[in-house]
């Protein structure tokens, strides 16, 4: 089986409560249970993390580029402005698929920049957390090609 981190950035934890006509109703807790179900059907040992941190969110880079581990990374409001986070995202040594529930460019101005995207692999966005379920497929698509 091969190992994936799915990585959260802020608020994402609230998921359920936080704008549920944004972000959906389903829990963070029900967003870990789809992940990591799903990828026991594709083959993948899914680890879903969830920080506020944006130092927390680097040192999780930094561990997925040194074990070669692919990454589904949410950043959430990192993705605006986190050239740290860009930075650490750009050392990847296996696949990272960047997600977002809702569309970015459907939304304010600011969220349409992402800092990240010109250093992953893809990205899926707008399709609630069925965005999570698009983004392993995708990697478990890159994993066997």
């Amino acid at each position: 089986m091969s190992r994936v981190l799915v990585l959260n950035g802020p608020n994402l934890g609230r998921l359920g409560s936080r704008e549920p006509d944004v972000y959906g109703a389903t829990s963070y807790a029900g967003l870990v249970e789809q992940c990591t179900e799903l990828g026991k059907e594709l083959g993948l040992e899914v680890e879903v993390r969830e920080t506020n941190d944006e130092g927390e969110m680097i040192r999780w880079l930094h561990e997925a580029a040194d074990g070669s581990i692919p990454v589904v990374l949410n950043p959430g409001a990192f993705t605006h402005y986190s050239y740290a986070m860009r930075d650490a995202a750009a050392q990847r040594t296996a696949p990272l698929i960047e997600v977002h529930i809702s569309n970015p460019y459907a939304r304010e101005e600011f969220r349409h920049t992402s800092v990240v995207a010109a250093v992953a692999t893809g990205t899926i966005a707008g399709f609630g957390i069925g965005s999570y379920r698009l983004a392993l497929r995708a990697l478990a698509d890159q994993l066997t090609a």
